[in-house]
């Protein structure tokens, strides 16, 4: 038992709370980010699997650069057991492969004792994540609503249906339009840029209540981003 409380039979020795404290770190690292993940995170693509991966990942990546401790001939084996063991899981979003890394960073940052570098470098990621959620830096916003319709008056006439669409929008644009035989209906596809977003519901009651307007369906912006 005195053997086995004063250290590892290794090539260096270990300095156990080091490896603690290392470890403790990446644990809490790894939470910041995983929160942050949490807390940004948009569309049909949340997994809670990944968002635990995010905290443990950062703790093994730490343990396994303790192991190494500058040995080679561990590095090696490391990499042949990492060989027959593989990890297969598709990321949907590349914002993910981010995360992965970062914890990846941290992991290693905590694992070869740099824990300032740790530190900083874990709370600047996390922060440069959320002021890039928070300001929603690289939407361009083109439109946020796609209107779907069917049009049963002559096309002379469809200018009603326009100055409506103009009334509530500040850009509209007709994506797509197949005409029935004899050019007597048509079935009409508009991308909008809502004036008031909160007055969609407005909009489609009205678009109802025209003669001539059938099956009116709309599917908002940011749903369609994430099929």
């Amino acid at each position: 038992m005195n053997a086995f409380l004063q250290g590892d039979y290794g090539a260096a020795p270990t300095s156990f709370h080091l490896v603690l404290l290392g470890l403790v770190l990446a644990f809490l690292l790894g939470q910041v980010i995983a929160w942050v993940y949490m807390l940004t995170h948009s569309g049909v693509s949340y997994s809670r699997s990944f968002v635990v991966s995010l905290i443990l990942m950062p703790v093994i990546v730490s343990l396994v650069l303790t192991v190494l401790s500058n040995n080679l001939v561990t590095a090696f084996g490391l990499m042949a057991v990492f060989a027959i063991v593989r990890f297969r899981n598709i990321l949907r979003d590349t914002l993910d492969t981010c995360y992965v890394l970062a914890v990846i960073v941290v992991g290693m940052a905590c694992g070869t004792q740099k824990f300032s570098s740790a530190i900083l470098g874990g709370l600047v990621i996390a922060g440069l994540m959320v002021f890039l959620w928070a300001t929603a830096f690289g939407n361009r916003r083109r439109y946020d609503l796609i209107l779907n319709l069917r049009w049963t008056r002559p096309l002379s006439e469809l200018n009603e249906l326009v100055r409506l669409l103009e009334r509530h929008s500040l850009r509209s644009s007709c994506a797509n339009q197949h005409f029935g035989a004899g050019l007597e209906a048509a079935d009409l596809s508009y991308r909008i840029l809502l004036r008031d977003p909160a007055r969609a519901a407005e909009l489609l009651n009205e678009l109802a209540a025209v003669p001539g307007v059938e099956r009116v369906s709309s599917v908002q912006a940011a749903d369609e981003s994430e099929i």
